[in-house]
Parts: structure tokens; C-alpha cells; sequence
């Protein structure tokens, strides 16, 4: 019996396949020959940025929009048909429109004509296959008119303007026709015609959107436009991604650098499609994912804050003689112990389109362009000289004219006598710096003769030292296209001794912010970065998603060095603030909250803009600090290049300075306690839990 109903099921089971292939066979064969399944993918928003307290600063805006889609198979006539029917309907730029793609529509148009610009010759040379098609071609364009490409206008040129969108990208893809300045009434009549326009669609397309004009916009970046698409330099890169040709991608700064988060999950559509490459019909795969958010360490309210007091201050000093030259400043101010930059900023005084003065934001320049800085950098000499055995804590030696052989005399900006280490940072002694690194090469200096030193030897060991603190190398800051600075090329024992003051070597102002946390948090060189967390993204507005990932600080290194020594700079620091006759002392006496710092001038030479000022002598202004002294929560790099020319000058990194740490603070007072202004010095328990509780005792 089983035997039987087996025998029954396998009869019954070939008698159906029997059918099915001589039967219906040639039937299913047709029909899976007639289609195909073709998937494309379809662009989506990208992710939303927001400051650290959640405020948006970069969304998208909705478009209306009239997109292409053209067929496997669909020729040049049935798009320009398409395309002409749909100029009736909607204004078209077409300022875009190159002579080239005229020309070639011209021949388009004019087929009989353009074939009467080849001659008889040249046709015979064709017929021999001395010419080819390109050939043929080349010279047809090349004979096209000014009066023919001319002719090209009103209705007809707006039909070229489509055209060449229809024909930007792959079939099966949705090209954006036009998604700016789309009315209501082209959005309503291109909808109600679509039977008559095939390829032709209207959807919702979006725009960036930067909440807060040109604050901190040369840091965030900007966006390719769907026309423009992907660069040509990375194209191939992203096509092997699995981007489309007309993907907008970001292009600078932070769009670029998080262009993978950013950018989102696109969503899959498959095309079902005969063996024509008609479209029979469409179904989602996969909807498609907007691009995660970001949310940045700036703090936008202090930002805005900044950028207005850099404004106020240029605009000021450009007032007072001696200050032609002067067009830019910067402001770095970053957690010390996180690395997370609160305020990036800055401003350059130039030209617009219309050649009007203005000020533009040019806070990329905080990673793009360095300079001599000056005295900022005597900490790290200091602390150099204790690493070498140049120097004692608490030696002293005598601030006086050193006269070297063949050289004017060198002097600090007063003689101070015999003084100590703490001293030398309190009043900015040039003397002892460079007596500092004399010792250091092992020289020593006599009177009126010459200054022999192991250059090559101190050059190496000085510049190894200053990079451990970030001078002279790049941060790492989460950002493309960071300058490490330039160093100088000639090894002159003069040089040597300008390097351990300030003025040969270059940096920028972010190596200067993290020069100065690094001494602030006791000897952690941190990572600065503008990324605090990505998150996940949900519909609502204004409401952050699930956190992806929180960017943990990062120590680069730790500097091999002393906890006293770190701990006896960081009371000479204090001392320019606070005490007596420090050069900070004027600015920032009485300041509530405790400053420590050192201020900077360098002697420099111009290099900026003004081509007929090139090389000349100017004097470029810094400024470095933190506070409070006690526990540090915040860090402070000012620069001003170019300030005057002449021996004095308005001390506008001063100026700058003290307003803006007088703002972090003010606005810190303002806010509820914990709101994520001031960053804690408790986030950096992943860091160094030891340094924190040196930090806290002093």
C-alpha cells in the first residue's frame, strides 16, 4: 500500500511537470524573457547637525520638484519630444548652458544643414575610412556658427536646458530637472500633464539649510548641488560606493569628513522592465533612511558671541594708524582635558562680489594657515630647558643685552636683571629663553664673540619637544585639509635662538589651543575634535534620535616630563595674569575667574593678500590661556596676524581675549548648572584619572 501511494504521488507529480514544460513551457519561457528586474537606488535627505546643547544648526529644506526618468532603451528623439512639451510648461534656466552643448543641439536640429557643412572630400575620405564618425563630427562642431549657436533662444534653449538634464545620468535613474524656484502652478500643470510627458515625475526633493547664516559656515561645510553631482577628481571613488553621478556629496569640511554618516541609506526601487526597457512596473525594496545626525561640541550661542567680539575688535583697530595691513583674527577655545572645541572663530576683512568691504567668516583658517606667534610658545621652552637640563626649576639668570659678534645687540623689551624661571614667563624675558637654549647646545655665551652651537643637534631636539605639546604638527582635529605649519629652513644659530621665542618656526591657531591644554590638564596632549556624538535619526522636529556613538577623548601623548615642572609653568602662566607686572596683568586684573596665560608679539613678515606689501615687516599677536587656574574647564588661543607695523600697536589680542573668556563665563552664570556649556572636568575620567586628581588638588 505505501509502495502504491507513492507510485501515485510521483505519477501525479511528473504528469504536472510534463505540463508545465510541454504545455505551458514556450509560455513561461516568453514572459521570463519578456521581463526584467532592474534595482536602482533612490537619494535621501542627509543628516541634520546640532550643537551641544541641541540646537539645530544645519536641515534640510523641502523642494518641490520635476524629476526624469528615462527608459533602458529611450532615444534622443522621444527625450527632445519630452523635453519640448515640457518647456511649454515651466521657466528653465538657462544661463548654465554651454556653447558646446548648443552646438550640438544645433546639429540635433538641423541634421540636412549640419551634413552641408562637410565637404564632398571629406565625405569620399569617409567613405574610405580615412575619416571616422568622431571626425566627421569634430568638424561639423567646429563649423557651427556664432549667428547659428546665437539663434538658439527663448522656448528652444529652455528645451536644450532640459534636455541636458534628462541626458546627465544613467536609465532607470531620476534625474532632477528642477528643483528650485519650482511654483505652485508648474508643480500642479507638470502633474496633471504627466501622461503626455513620459520619464517626467513631480516629487519632494530637499535643500541644505544653514540655520545660522555664515556662522561657523567655512567650517561646516558646503554641499554639491544635484546638477553638479560628484566631483570628477572622486567620481570613480564613489561609484565603487555605490553612489550615482549626480549624488550630492559633501564637498568641504565637515560634510565631507562625515560624508559616510552624513549621507544616509539611499532607498531601493526595482524596475520591472520588458526586453525594451519599458517600464511595466515599480515596487519599494527597501524604503530609504535619512543620514544620521551629528551633534557638534560648538556651542553656537558662544560662538555667535565670539565671532561678533573678533568683528567689533577688528573693526576697531583698523581705525588706529599703523594697521593697513591688518584683516584677520582667530579664536580657538576647547575643553582642555576632552579636546572638545567649544568656539572655533574667524573673521577676515576682504571684498565681495560687488567689491564692497566686508567681513567674511574664515574660521577654516584656525586649521588652514599659520604663523609666527611669538612669546605664547615660552612655556614649552621653558619646560624644554628642564627636560634637557639647560635649566633648574627656579634658576636664575641675568636678563641683560646679549652682544654677539657680527649681530646687533639682543635684549628683551626692558632689561630685568637677574631673574628666575617664573619670572622669565611673568614678564616675558627673551633673555633667558635664549640663554636657556645656548645651554641647551651646548654653547656658551661670551661677550662680543661668537655664538657657537650644536645647531642641527637643538634645531631637532627643540622641535621634537615643541611637537609633543602640538606646535608644529597637525592635531588631528576631525577635519580635512589641516596644515602642520612651516618650519624654518636654515640652521643659523640666530634662528635658534628666534625659534625658542616664537619667531621663525610657524603654527596655526588650533595647535596653539592645544599647546596651551596641553600644560592646562598637566601634560595630556588631546585630541581637539568638533564631533561630540552621531545619533540616530527620527522623524519629529528638533528632537535628537539614539546615540550611535559618542566621541571619547583621545591622548595623543604624555609629555615626558615632571608633574612639578608642568605644575611650576603653570604658575609662571598665572603669574602673567594675576601678579604684579605680568604682561597680562593690565587686561585681565580682577577677572573673577582666575585666568592663567601668556601673551605673544613676533616680529614676522607680511604674507597676505596685498601683493605690493609682500615681505613686509608687521608685527602678528597671540595670546594663550586658561581657566579657571585652579581646575581648568576651558582653554583659549587668540591670533592676530599682522596687527601694525611700527614698534607699537593696538593690543587687540588682549581685547579679544578678555572678552571672550569674560563671555564663556557670563554665559556659563547664565544657564542652569549642568546644561553642557561649560564641559566638566569629570568627562575626562576616560582619560587620565590620576592627572584629573593632581588637577583638582592644586
Amino acid at each position: 500500500m505505501v509502495f502504491f501511494v507513492v507510485f501515485v504521488l510521483f505519477s501525479i507529480l511528473i504528469l504536472r511537470l510534463g505540463e508545465l514544460q510541454i504545455v505551458f513551457g514556450d509560455d513561461f519561457k516568453r514572459e521570463i524573457e519578456r521581463t526584467e528586474d532592474i534595482t536602482v537606488n533612490n537619494p535621501v535627505p542627509r543628516g541634520k547637525m546640532y550643537d551641544r546643547n541641541g540646537k539645530t544648526i544645519v536641515d534640510n529644506t523641502p523642494l518641490n520638484a520635476i524629476t526624469y526618468t528615462k527608459d533602458q532603451n529611450t532615444n534622443q528623439k522621444e527625450m527632445l519630444e519630452t523635453a519640448e512639451i515640457l518647456a511649454k510648461l515651466i521657466y528653465k534656466d538657462t544661463s548654465k548652458v554651454p556653447v558646446r552643448d548648443k552646438k550640438d543641439f544645433w546639429i540635433i536640429k538641423h541634421p540636412k544643414e549640419a551634413k552641408e557643412k562637410i565637404t564632398k572630400k571629406e565625405w569620399d575620405l569617409y567613405e574610405q575610412k580615412k575619416l571616422d564618425d568622431e571626425q566627421i563630427y569634430k568638424l561639423q562642431l567646429d563649423r557651427v556658427t556664432d549667428e547659428e549657436v546665437a539663434s538658439i533662444q527663448g522656448e528652444e534653449l529652455e528645451t536644450l536646458a532640459i534636455y541636458r538634464e534628462f541626458n546627465s545620468g544613467y536609465a532607470l535613474t531620476p534625474q532632477i530637472v528642477k528643483n528650485k524656484d519650482v511654483t505652485p502652478e508648474e508643480f500642479a500643470v507638470v502633474s496633471e500633464n504627466l501622461e503626455n510627458l513620459p520619464g517626467v515625475d513631480t516629487t519632494t526633493d530637499w535643500e541644505r539649510m544653514y540655520v545660522f547664516g555664515d556662522t561657523l559656515k567655512s567650517i561646516l561645510g558646503d554641499v554639491t548641488t544635484s546638477e553638479a553631482g560628484i566631483p570628477k577628481e572622486q567620481l570613480d571613488e564613489y561609484l565603487a560606493r555605490g553612489y550615482s553621478r549626480n549624488d550630492r556629496v559633501g564637498k568641504s569640511y565637515l560634510e565631507l569628513q562625515y560624508e559616510d554618516v552624513l549621507h544616509g541609506q539611499k532607498a531601493k526601487v526595482k524596475n520591472v522592465t520588458d526586453k525594451s526597457g519599458k517600464i511595466l512596473s515599480t515596487e519599494v525594496v527597501s524604503e530609504g533612511k535619512r543620514g544620521k545626525d551629528l551633534v557638534l561640541t560648538i556651542d553656537m550661542d558662544l560662538q555667535q558671541q565670539v565671532e561678533k567680539i573678533i568683528e567689533e575688535e577688528l573693526w576697531s583697530a583698523k581705525q588706529k594708524p599703523g594697521t593697513g595691513l591688518l584683516d584677520r583674527a582667530f579664536v580657538v577655545l576647547m575643553d582642555p582635558h576632552t579636546g572638545e572645541v567649544i568656539s572655533l572663530a574667524g573673521k577676515q576683512i576682504g571684498k565681495d562680489k560687488d567689491g564692497k568691504t566686508v567681513m567674511k567668516d574664515f574660521a577654516g583658517g584656525n586649521i588652514t594657515t599659520s604663523y609666527a606667534v611669538g612669546s605664547a610658545v615660552k612655556g614649552a621652552t621653558i619646560l624644554t630647558g628642564y627636560k634637557t637640563g639647560a635649566i633648574s626649576p627656579g634658576e636664575y639668570l641675568v636678563d641683560e643685552p646679549l652682544l654677539i659678534k657680527g649681530t646687533k645687540p639682543k635684549k628683551s623689551w626692558k632689561t630685568f636683571g637677574n631673574i628666575n624661571d617664573l619670572r622669565a614667563l611673568q614678564v616675558s624675558s627673551n633673555v633667558y629663553m635664549w640663554k636657556t637654549v645656548i645651554a641647551m647646545g651646548n654653547g656658551k655665551y661670551v661677550p662680543n664673540g661668537p655664538l657657537v652651537l650644536d645647531t642641527e643637534k637643538t634645531f631637532n631636539t627643540m622641535r621634537q619637544s615643541f611637537s609633543q605639546f602640538g606646535l608644529g604638527t597637525r592635531t588631528g582635529i576631525d577635519l580635512p585639509n589641516e596644515m602642520s605649519g612651516f618650519p624654518g629652513s636654515e640652521n643659523k644659530p640666530g634662528l635658534l635662538l628666534d625659534l625658542a621665542i616664537g619667531q621663525y618656526d610657524t603654527y596655526t591657531p588650533i595647535q596653539l589651543a592645544q599647546y596651551v591644554s596641553t600644560i592646562a590638564n598637566g601634560g595630556n596632549r588631546v585630541q581637539p575634535h568638533l564631533v561630540k556624538e552621531i545619533r540616530e535619526p527620527i522623524m519629529e522636529n528638533n528632537e535628537l534620535g539614539p546615540i550611535v556613538e559618542e566621541i571619547q577623548p583621545k591622548v595623543l601623548n604624555h609629555l615626558d616630563m615632571k608633574d612639578e615642572w608642568i605644575k611650576r609653568v603653570q604658575e609662571g602662566f598665572r603669574m602673567v595674569m594675576q601678579v604684579g607686572d605680568g604682561t597680562g596683568v593690565s587686561t585681565f586684573k580682577g577677572a573673577s575667574y582666575s585666568p592663567a596665560g601668556k601673551t605673544g608679539t613676533a616680529q614676522a613678515f607680511y604674507d597676505g593678500p596685498v601683493k605690493s606689501q609682500k615681505n613686509a615687516d608687521v608685527m602678528n599677536l597671540s595670546l594663550v590661556s586658561f581657566a579657571p587656574y585652579e581646575n581648568p574647564e576651558v582653554a583659549m588661543a587668540v591670533l592676530v596676524p599682522w596687527a601694525y607695523q611700527g614698534n607699537t600697536g593696538p593690543s587687540i589680542n588682549m581685547t579679544i581675549g578678555k572678552r571672550v573668556l569674560d563671555a564663556y563665563f557670563d554665559l556659563k552664570k547664565s544657564r542652569p548648572v549642568n546644561d553642557g556649556t561649560a564641559t566638566s572636568i569629570q568627562q575626562a575620567d576616560n582619560i587620565d584619572t590620576t592627572q584629573n586628581s593632581q588637577q583638582s588638588g592644586q
